[in-house]
């Protein structure tokens, strides 16, 4: 199968790799550009844990001037994939909530009683409110933003060749970059094709911006991981 890889570098690499190694053929196509902002303040604390829900804060955290003092503290992820950013970047004490947002406010939960002080590191623009919820059960939470994300305008020459030649299916892994990749075709005219193809979803929330512009094949991960991701394609090919 051809598939259509938008998400940012250098995760869209990784999965590329990932998919030729099954086998598949890879169009890369970054919709996002993810951009570090390194000069935002971070209080002092202290702090019981670093909550983060996506790899991109490793890449933000790696050039941040508070580097050392984070890497030293707890750190809680999203998921799997995210904990092995964070553990990578050189954090040793690093747990794995295993799902999505809301999973990660429970597993803090189940670690610390409130008012334990949090620090949430996180994207300029965020689909939901965990810091919020977790305020709501009584945490200090102060969320800084470590980092943004710089959306395309128009689909990349790559991604617009690639759906003209066509494509079995695009890989979707952030409802950012699904409302990206929906509003860059419509722009370039190119948005009935765009939505053509099968959409494999990390997770429902991913699905969103695409069902709602009319794209009829959309498969969502039974889990919000690459590796469930990759299986979804497996078993949909059967």
């Amino acid at each position: 199968m051809r598939f259509l890889v938008t998400r940012p570098e250098p995760d869209a690499v990784r999965t590329a790799m990932a998919l030729r190694a099954r086998g598949h053929s890879v169009v890369i196509a970054p919709l996002l550009r993810i951009e570090p902002l390194p000069g935002e303040a971070i209080g002092a604390g202290p702090w019981a844990a670093v909550l983060v829900t996506s790899a991109n804060i490793a890449h933000a955290v790696a050039g941040h001037a508070k580097r050392a003092d984070l890497i030293r503290l707890l750190v809680f992820a999203v998921g799997e994939r995210t904990a092995e950013a964070m553990r990578t970047l050189g954090c040793a004490n690093v747990i794995s909530a295993g799902g999505d947002a809301d999973d990660l406010a429970r597993t803090v939960a189940a670690h610390f009683n409130a008012p334990a002080r949090l620090l949430y590191l996180a994207g300029e623009q965020r689909s939901g409110d965990l810091g919020g919820e977790l305020r709501a059960k009584g945490f200090a939470v102060e969320t800084v933003a470590i980092y943004r994300a710089i959306t395309a305008d128009t689909l990349p020459p790559e991604a617009a060749a690639a759906l003209a030649g066509g494509i079995d299916g695009v890989l979707h892994y952030s409802r950012r970059s699904a409302e990206a990749y929906v509003e860059a075709a419509r722009a370039g005219g190119l948005l009935e094709s765009a939505l053509r193809p099968a959409h494999f979803c990390l997770s429902v929330q991913v699905a969103v911006p695409l069902r709602s512009a009319g794209a009829r094949m959309v498969r969502v991960a039974r889990q919000p991981a690459e590796a469930a991701l990759l299986d979804l394609i497996g078993a949909d090919q059967g």
